[in-house]
């Protein structure tokens, strides 16, 4: 059977992972008005229920949704959607169903586009007002089915009530019989306001919106405010917020309250004073009592602009700049008269005041804004108090400075705060600048820190230049602060914003432009950027030097976050060149004072400080030729030396471990003049014990621990241990040799990694003369034994350290104990080869990917170190193993491995001085991957990898490996993994199936991989889903071929006694393929699966069935037409979870009919 032309799933037509596209708010019309169109149209043939109506909803919300970022692209098609749902509605033979999905679509386009624009298009005419009113009358407000409808019926209610025609005209005659009177529409629809301003559902705020076109008209206010105004205030008076029904209940009246003016402010502030909303935890209600609150207090106070307000500028823009041109300043002079002066203050006003002041320091940023906004409508009279406190009352808690800083930025932009004032106000904000409270584990004031930005914002805005001359200084170093050395991205992009707006609106910044170009928006999202990059650029300008050391040494080094320590000590190290005398004389004694300090962060941070700046003095001395000591003096020298003696095993020891290592590689690096000194022996010691106590380090910082340890050992050695040049101590590298060597075989296995990454970091001249020693004792760490085999860890960092011992030493022709030659390479490369076949599991999953990307890795950077020195080292087979072993894992299952595997096979292939030697197939290789596709090609990406891996199935030296890597990558966890890898095989069977010989070689080797991995728990799976794939390509080969012959045999050793469930299904799936095959191979095949019918499983026995009966049905030639309807009876009338006796009756029958001998049980050993 040949292999179909057909693409199988998932073939190209699919779009790669990596191709897919992001679109943003870039859409330029309404593009599917005809399908909505169409999809309202139908409404009255869907609306019945079913999967016809939810499918049309849930593509109208599709549609919608894609126009949240750019509603106003809805406008023009907005009258034709509402006329086309109204219709339905207004039709009075529409049932009840289908008037409630039109008005789920209309609140569908209501989200959308808001209803204040939407709500312009419902009908409005005087004939509207009854209709409306007596659908929404009908309404049950417990359906909570349809809470769109009263939604919407209570908005287009609203909009009725716009009308200017007294409500009184429309009643008529409300006597309809003697004694008894109609209720008027006024009536009815305050009524129903009142009912639905206490639901629980969206509909309160429609009621809301209601109630304020409805009390406001004037025929309602003259006769129904004063009885609505009651029933609110009774309606708070009697609800608490301790309830769920007495939220809602607020709720829906404080919305009633704040939408409209009412006229009894003094009646309604001394009910919210009665109902304590401040101690609410419900924030919608605190930030409605606020809302409530302001609008109460502006009612205390006359509708007029305070002649005191700061006033820059005209609106026109040609009037500025004609004013900017004669150099007169648009600032006009305050001249105040009596009538401007504060004269007696309402009642009210203070109360509201109060309560202002309270919502600004509220828990919640919402609440806190809306009180803030009071400043942006506040006439004379608020603005002077309220700027009196925030200037002057910020001993306060976080929350407070940020609704304090939040009612400076407005009461500036507004003119309410005078330039008398910036004095008291600048000061404030420079500390809000670098507001920063520690609480636990983390701290409070990144809002703050925002909304300081957003006050210099602000400023720049609202004041002259000469306004601002005498705190520009101050504001342009905390601003450049913030926009590089804040911890997070959204104060530093804050801060850059206003920055820029102070270069662009007061001209006065120092070096502005310069900073902006570099220092932009974008620029500063980066942090580690910020601090390592574009604060040197900054620092080169001497008006910010200082105090960006400053801050860096103030507010940084003791942070509680430490990768912001680092950073600043690193940064620390950059400014140092720019302000060397100010570094060593001012701030190295700040920081060597620090390191005594109680708390352990700043312990931490400035001893990384210390040592930072200390080799940044050294770099700069060292370019006069030069000692560190001629900017170090004898004090800070002996200081340093006293600093390792605080590190300790108990709290925060791992941190002072990491920091001292630090410091004793910048120190080494920096040439300190301790040689022969006894700190030397306790820096070892410091090491080596740090290396020995790897597992009591936390894993989250173990690495960081190590690599600094290393680190350190290796600048220790190459200052402090060289006797001569290129001769070390003899004493010493006895000692370290022999002590690290034994640590190799210690039990624990970070201690294995930490002295094997040791070893590796050793300089040259200790390793002289000991190399092979030390080779053995890596190789030895490297090999997998039973009682460490789970030691995956300490095999990665082997394989490290002796790809770096070969870096060390180079390579040297007869010296074994010196360089790499001939003797050792071998051995070498043994050990690196050995661990290319580590797929160790744990817990931790496939923990052996560590292992074999360090030896991938070591292998490339010893190969490509003998090929630039003594290419004739790398011999054949050696090379040719390399190639295959990578070129295997370039094929398994795991993305990032695969892609690391593909980049060192390409680099192996396409290195060219010189090029490897002895490469297999190299030229066909180069065709295949040629050096202009290596940058382009994703292979952590199936949909790219799998296609041209599976070219090399055509090389035979890659074939095995090759294939092997492929049956792994079939048996993936990723849908993704698995389709391309089955489609990429699929592709290339299908490829050869003219070529009898290409087919004979796979299918041998395919039956070759089979056999070495049998009963191999990683890949027997994978085995069984390879089989499936290729058996279609393969049924050609006749019968008596050894491939089909060998196959059965292996498929029935695999699962032969097995109880893997998963297994035994694949077994199954694969027998049933072989059915395919004509003869001996098939009557085997049918045989095997006649057992399976009998399986002790009742789920085996079911799944044997089922699948029995499609091959069959599928394959029509494999039993004869007579018997056919017979079998496939049997096989669906049969209950094959039944007892064993009555399913192997049946079993029986099947085996009659089908032509094959009936199984016979054997008795158990011991029986009776």
């Amino acid at each position: 059977m040949a292999l179909s032309d057909e693409p199988a799933a998932g073939g190209p037509e699919e779009e790669a992972e990596d191709e897919t596209l992001a679109f943003g708010a870039a859409l330029e019309a309404f593009g599917e008005s005809a399908e909505t169109r169409a999809l309202l149209g139908r409404l009255r043939e869907v609306h019945g229920g079913g999967a016809e109506r939810e499918v049309a909803l849930e593509r109208f919300r599709v549609i919608m949704d894609k126009y949240q970022e750019q509603p106003h692209l809805l406008d023009p098609h907005l009258e034709w959607m509402m006329n086309l749902l109204l219709d339905i509605v207004q039709d009075q033979t529409s049932p009840a169903s289908l008037v409630h999905l039109a008005f789920k679509f209309l609140y569908i386009i209501t989200k959308v586009r808001g209803y204040k624009t939407f709500l312009r298009l419902f009908p409005h005419e005087v004939a509207d007002v009854e209709p409306v009113l007596d659908l929404v009358t009908i309404q049950n407000p417990k359906d909570h089915e349809a809470w769109e409808t009263r939604y919407m019926l209570l908005l287009w209610l609203s909009v009725t009530c716009l009308i200017p025609f007294d409500f009184s005209r429309l009643d008529g005659n409300l006597l309809t019989q003697p004694g008894q009177t109609r209720m008027s529409i006024m009536d009815r629809i305050l009524q129903i306001a009142e009912s639905y301003l206490i639901v629980s559902d969206k509909a309160r705020d429609a009621a809301a919106v209601l109630v304020s076109r409805f009390i406001t008209r004037p025929d309602v206010k003259q006769s129904k405010m004063a009885e609505f105004l009651d029933w609110s205030l009774c309606n708070l008076a009697r609800s608490s917020f301790q309830t769920m029904q007495g939220v809602i209940t607020m709720d829906g009246t404080l919305q009633a309250l704040v939408i409209q003016f009412l006229f009894a402010a003094a009646t309604v502030l001394r009910c919210l004073d009665g109902c304590r909303l401040p101690e609410s935890n419900q924030t919608l209600l605190r930030k409605l009592g606020v809302k409530l609150v302001q609008r109460l207090g502006l009612t205390f106070l006359k509708p007029k602009v305070a002649a005191w307000r700061y006033q820059r500028g005209c609106r026109s823009l040609a009037a500025n700049l004609q004013l900017l041109t004669q150099g007169q300043s648009e600032q006009k002079q305050l001249i105040l008269t009596e009538e401007d002066e504060d004269g007696d203050v309402p009642e009210g006003v203070e109360r509201v005041i109060e309560q202002l002041l309270v919502g600004l320091k509220d828990k919640d940023t919402v609440v806190r804004w809306s009180a803030v906004s009071v400043a942006a409508e506040a006439p004379r009279g608020v603005g002077r108090p309220l700027t009196i406190f925030v200037a002057l009352s910020f001993q306060e808690t976080d929350k407070a400075w940020h609704g304090g800083c939040l009612a400076l930025a407005e009461l500036g932009r507004r003119g309410l705060l005078l330039p008398s004032r910036l004095v008291d106000v600048v000061a404030v904000i420079l500390k809000a600048l670098t507001y920063d409270e520690k609480r636990g584990a983390c701290s409070v004031g990144t809002n703050v820190r925002d909304a300081a930005c957003y006050v210099c914002w602000a400023f720049a805005r609202a004041y002259e230049p000469q306004e601002l001359k005498p705190f520009v200084t101050a504001i342009s170093s905390a601003l450049v602060i913030a926009a590089v050395f804040d911890r997070d991205i959204n104060c530093r992009r804050a801060a850059s914003a206003a920055f820029q707006e102070n270069v662009g609106r007061q001209g006065t910044f120092p070096h502005g432009i310069d900073i902006l170009t570099t220092a932009d928006y974008f620029a500063v999202g980066n942090r580690s950027n910020c601090f390592l990059v574009i604060s040197v650029f900054i620092a080169g300008f001497p008006e910010y030097t200082q105090p960006m050391i400053d801050h860096l040494v103030t507010m940084k080094i003791n942070h509680w976050d430490g990768v912001i320590r680092e950073l600043a000590a690193k940064a620390l190290h950059n400014l140092a060149q720019q302000a060397p005398e100010f570094s060593a004389t001012q701030v190295f004694p700040r920081l060597l004072s620090m390191t005594l300090s109680p708390d352990l962060h700043t312990r931490h941070g400035s001893i990384l400080a210390c040592a930072e700046v200390a080799y940044a003095l050294y770099k700069l001395a060292a370019q006069e030729n030069r000692p560190v000591t001629d900017h170090l003096d004898e004090q800070a020298v002996q200081g340093l030396k006293q600093i390792h003696q605080q590190v300790c095993l108990g709290l925060g020891g791992q941190l002072m471990r990491q920091a001292v290592c630090v410091l004793i590689e910048k120190l080494s690096l920096s040439k300190m003049p301790f040689r022969g000194d006894t700190v030397i022996d306790g820096w070892q010691w410091l090491i080596n014990d740090t290396l020995r106590h790897l597992h009591l380090i936390s894993s989250h910082s173990r690495q960081q621990m190590k690599d600094a340890a290393v680190s350190a050992l290796a600048a220790l050695c190459s200052e402090y241990y060289m006797k001569e040049p290129g001769e070390a101590d003899p004493a010493i590298q006895e000692e370290l040799i022999t002590q690290y060597l034994a640590e190799l075989r210690n039990p624990e296995e970070m201690t294995r990694c930490g002295f094997s990454l040791a070893l590796g970091a050793l300089p040259g001249f200790l390793l002289k003369g000991r190399l092979q020693q030390v080779l053995t004792g890596l190789r030895a760490v490297t090999h997998t034994s039973p009682e460490d085999v789970s030691f995956a860890e300490s095999r990665r960092d082997g394989l490290k350290a002796i790809a770096r011992i070969c870096q060390t030493v180079g390579v040297k022709a007869g010296a074994p104990d010196e360089a790499v030659c001939r003797e050792n390479v071998s051995q070498i490369y043994c050990a690196l080869l050995g661990c290319m076949d580590d797929y160790t599991t744990d817990s931790r999953g496939d923990v052996g990917t560590w292992v074999r990307k360090a030896a991938m890795t070591s292998l490339m950077d010893l190969t490509l170190l003998l090929a630039r020195s003594q290419p004739e080292l790398i011999e054949a087979h050696i090379c040719e193993r390399i190639m295959c072993c990578v070129a295997q894992q370039a094929s398994e299952k795991i993305d990032r491995f695969r892609a690391h595997a593909a980049s060192v096979f390409l680099t192996l292939l396409h290195f060219d001085s010189p090029p490897i030697p002895h490469v297999p197939h190299r030229g066909e290789l180069e065709k295949l991957f040629p050096r202009s596709d290596v940058a382009s090609v994703n292979w952590s990406a199936p949909s790219q990898a799998f296609p041209r891996i599976t070219q090399l199935l055509g090389l035979p030296t890659y074939r095995y490996h090759v294939l092997l890597g492929l049956v792994v990558s079939l048996g993936g966890l990723t849908e993704s993994t698995i389709r391309h890898s089955t489609q990429s095989l699929f592709e290339y069977m299908k490829g050869i199936q003219s070529d009898p010989q290409a087919l004979g070689s796979f299918s041998g080797t395919l039956l070759q991989i089979f056999e070495d991995n049998l009963l191999n728990e990683r890949t027997e799976l994978t085995f069984f889903e390879t089989e499936k794939v290729c058996i279609p390509g393969l049924v050609c080969c006749s019968s008596s071929h050894p491939f089909a012959v060998k196959l059965l045999a292996l498929c029935k050793k695999e699962i032969k006694n097995s109880k893997d469930i998963q297994k035994l299904l694949s077994g199954i799936a694969v027998f049933c393929g072989m059915v395919q095959f004509p003869g001996d191979v098939r009557r085997q095949a049918l045989l095997q699966l006649c057992l399976l019918l009998c399986h002790r499983f009742p789920l085996i026995r079911k799944t044997t069935a089922s699948q029995v009966y499609e091959t069959l049905l599928t394959y029509s030639d494999v039993v004869g037409a007579d018997v056919l309807d017979e079998v496939v009876t049997v096989l669906s009338d049969t209950a094959w979870d039944a007892e064993l006796a009555v399913v192997r009756e049946q079993r029986n029958r099947l085996c009659d009919l089908l032509g094959v001998p009936r199984p016979q049980l054997v008795p158990q050993p011991g029986a009776c």
